[in-house]
């Protein structure tokens, strides 16, 4: 379960690259990945070729990471589907297994919407899971976005055939809910950007 100590989302920095090495690519099956798109290989890395990988990931405004307390416990991140029309799609790893269902998913992606919002030319961001990641989609049905697509099983993952699952929300929805998401979320003030 998660920690009561602040929420806090913000840049890679190189001491945090050893930490995402152990959490993402040091095991070759990890159990977030049971969750974050299975049916995709997942393939542990030597630390050389991880870092050879990731060096360049310091200070980029595309991936950040997810901290309760000072302990890196994930990451957010986006990829752009067709940057010329704004269209951008975003991802949450909480790879600390501690962590899961305590709420701190919902607290970074809505502070990783809100800074996509206030840094970036959006109307709408989203992200697309797999039916089977019950968790995700209640993280952003909290989060006031839509279900916007469902690809009827065409995810394949251990003898079952799920769903693809994309939610968005707009700029213009969010404007109406974040007062009141934020207000339930971080209401002891532990979440910030950094």
């Amino acid at each position: 379960m998660a920690s009561n100590k602040a929420l806090v989302i913000r840049p890679i920095k190189d001491e945090d690259l050893p930490i995402l090495w152990e959490l993402m690519f040091k095991d070759k099956s990890p159990e977030w990945k049971k969750w974050d798109a299975p049916y995709y290989e997942h393939r542990a890395l030597a630390w050389e070729d991880y870092l050879e990988t990731w060096k360049n990931r310091v200070n980029q405004d595309d991936r950040w990471v997810i901290e309760v307390g000072s302990k890196v416990i994930g990451t957010v991140s986006y990829y752009w589907e067709h940057k010329p029309s704004n269209w951008l799609e975003m991802g949450i790893g909480i790879y600390d297994h501690h962590y899961w269902s305590g709420g701190c998913g919902t607290k970074a992606l809505s502070l990783w919407i809100d800074h996509l919002f206030d840094t970036l030319p959006l109307v709408r961001v989203g992200f697309a899971t797999w039916s089977g990641n019950h968790r995700m989609i209640r993280v952003g049905e909290k989060l006031g976005m839509q279900l916007e697509g469902r690809l009827r099983k065409c995810r394949y993952y251990n003898g079952t055939y799920y769903d693809s699952i994309r939610m968005g929300l707009l700029r213009e929805e969010w404007e109406e809910v974040k007062e009141r998401i934020f207000g339930t979320l971080f209401s002891n003030n532990d979440g910030e950007l950094m």
